[in-house]
């Protein structure tokens, strides 16, 4: 019976997990995002250039029969802007449900990982930038009640870099990232008095747009207030934390970049942002914005959001008419309740609730 128990809650588990996967699928899918599917690997050089680019180093390779160096993918994002097309005035939107090949944060050794996530690419204005942030808010708040978005804005942070007269901007972007105001001050002394400033502050919109005024000082720094201003007024902000700390590759994302976060999983579960840069690298001329949900981080996603861990049982019997039982698994299923379905309750308290059928005929 032990051994039937840790298979049933198991498989709650996998449940859990697939209707997350489904959820966020749906949720993009609703909003004009089309699927996108990709081969499992591409050509090593696609990632080779751009390896500050991936979370993970680490990238497997193989030799294909004509000699060809490939790598199963370690990301999607590239496999996607590679079939992007340039076009003025015209925006693809395409979402996916992908497994990439990185090496483990924990083990170090190579997994198998499953992404989500969307990708907007095009001729981007507001609406665009709005839409993706929304739909990073909605996805967390399917993976959990608590969450939050951390979001920053790297044209704020280039302008006051610019102000400071930061030319290698590699030590002060780790300080920022780390909100190391000892190391900032180290690295530019009175110089760093504006940066210092900046990665201290962290909260809503309203709490925060009115001390960027005063940090102001150029017209790359306004260009981003100005969008953040716009931003605010846009969308609900309600989970939405302004947090400078969040810096990204200026090599790739320039704009808006953000993280997103649930209750009692330790880093982020949601990443994402503006990646023109990206773009520009791979010859391509058009602007990008996306996120990807990291499902490999949301092994503690029972410690995130309450669910019914018992699922339901629908006992029936042979007199039990067949279409009766459809009938309940279907309301089960709508209703994203788990369920198992026998003859006989053997342990009872395994279940949140009991269906009997076994006297259900059809009339």
């Amino acid at each position: 019976m032990i051994m039937q128990k840790g298979f049933i809650m198991e498989n709650i588990m996998l449940e859990r997990e697939e209707q997350i996967i489904y959820s966020l699928r749906s949720l993009y899918r609703a909003n004009g995002y089309t699927q996108f599917k990709m081969s499992k690997f591409e050509e090593y050089d696609l990632y080779s250039k751009n390896k500050d680019f991936l979370i993970s180093d680490g990238v497997i390779t193989f030799t294909d029969a004509t000699g060809k160096l490939m790598a199963l993918k370690p990301d999607v994002t590239f496999s996607i802007i590679k079939n992007s097309v340039d076009a003025d005035s015209y925006v693809k939107r395409v979402c996916y449900n992908e497994n990439v090949y990185r090496m483990s944060e924990s083990t170090h050794d190579f997994t198998e990982i499953m992404q989500s996530g969307v990708e907007c690419i095009g001729d981007l204005d507001m609406y665009n930038i709005c839409e993706v942030l929304t739909l990073a808010t909605k996805s967390l708040s399917i993976i959990s009640d608590k969450y939050v978005l951390d979001l920053s804005h790297l044209g704020f942070v280039e302008g006051l870099l610019s102000d400071a007269g930061v030319t290698d901007a590699g030590e002060v972007l780790k300080c920022i990232g780390e909100k190391n105001a000892h190391g900032l001050e180290s690295l530019l002394g009175e110089r760093a008095e504006k940066l210092k400033k900046l990665v201290s502050l962290y909260g809503s919109f309203d709490e925060i747009l009115p001390a960027l005024e005063a940090l102001d000082v150029n017209e790359t720094t306004h260009a981003a207030l100005e969008e953040l201003k716009e931003i605010a007024q846009k969308i609900d902000s309600e989970n939405i934390k302004l947090d400078f700390s969040v810096v990204n590759s200026m090599n790739y994302y320039n704009g808006i970049v953000f993280r997103g976060f649930v209750f009692g999983v330790p880093s982020a579960v949601l990443s994402g942002g503006r990646y023109d840069k990206l773009m520009k690298k791979l010859s391509k001329k058009s602007g990008a914005i996306g996120f990807a949900v990291y499902h490999d981080r949301l092994k503690y996603i029972d410690r995130t959001k309450k669910v019914d861990k018992k699922p339901a049982l629908i006992l029936y019997s042979d007199k039990t008419d067949a279409s009766i039982i459809n009938e309940e698994k279907q309301k089960l299923a709508e209703s994203g309740k788990a369920f198992d379905i026998q003859r006989a309750a053997i342990e009872p308290d395994m279940y949140g609730e009991i269906i009997d059928l076994r006297n259900a005929v059809k009339e």
